[in-house]
């Protein structure tokens, strides 16, 4: 079983760009079910109806979020209607949405769940015990396990994938729009990267045009963040499942 994870997808441009490719990128390489963070994927940051409706199109199974989940109002609709959107699961209980789904791939039963970290980030519940609720809820309810961190801090997410390791059977962390080259098996069987990356484009500041960011870090004045116009790149892992043992075999960084 072979599951394809792309990272933060930025605006509009990268939306059109996974519209254009995802498909063709699944069939050349066989995957089998598609994750997507698609929390800045509206044009001016957060998840609308457009761009979860682009996203679905373009082929994402299931999409999940971060700290922009609710920057949009109408953000509020999408995760109380439909199951395959996710929000961090240790927000508070009476957020809307949910942080977890079971979603049927390759004939295997499959347990997303997508995380916020702490370290930096907002004060949401402590995701390591967030994490074993949901284990705990969903017990014997699916095949294979994975996570969405959405994390500021490498520590978090290490410590998270080292505490959950050979309990889920992959941890990928995103946020910080910089693919990471640790990716590998833990040692208990958890494949994990500490971030996929981001789909928007290389030449930019985390899919901001430069002079945007320069000009915030120089003259420390309000800026109007503008996207990049430059080429998109999608990037992600692809992870391999052993269909009989149900633990990752393999994976791998991706671009396209």
């Amino acid at each position: 079983m072979k599951i394809l994870i792309l990272g933060d997808v930025i605006r509009t441009a990268a939306c059109m760009h996974l519209k254009d490719n995802l498909r063709r990128f699944c069939r050349e390489n066989a995957v089998d079910l598609t994750i997507v963070n698609g929390e800045n994927s509206a044009e001016h940051n957060g998840i609308g109806r457009a761009s979860a409706s682009m996203l679905f199109d373009a082929g994402a199974d299931v999409i999940t979020t971060g700290n922009h989940a609710f920057k949009l109002y109408e953000a509020k609709n999408l995760f109380e209607n439909n199951e395959m959107i996710l929000r961090p699961a240790n927000y508070p209980g009476n957020v809307p949405g949910d942080g977890a789904v079971l979603i049927d791939a390759c004939g295997m039963t499959v347990l997303v769940i997508n995380l916020m970290g702490v370290v930096m980030m907002d004060p949401l519940d402590n995701p390591f015990y967030t994490a074993e609720k949901i284990l705990k809820r969903y017990e014997g309810k699916y095949d294979i396990s994975v996570i969405d961190f959405h994390a500021e801090a490498t520590s978090e997410k290490l410590a998270l994938a080292h505490y959950l390791d050979g309990r889920v059977t992959v941890l990928f962390g995103t946020h910080t729009h910089v693919a990471t080259a640790d990716e590998c098996i833990l040692p208990r069987g958890t494949a994990y990267i500490t971030d996929v990356g981001m789909c928007g484009p290389d030449d930019s500041v985390l899919g901001i045009e430069p002079s945007c960011i320069i000009d915030m870090m120089t003259l420390h004045m309000p800026v109007k963040f503008v996207a990049s116009s430059n080429k998109v790149t999608a990037h992600g892992i692809l992870v391999e499942v052993d269909r009989k043992t149900r633990r990752a075999t393999g994976i791998r960084r991706v671009t396209f």
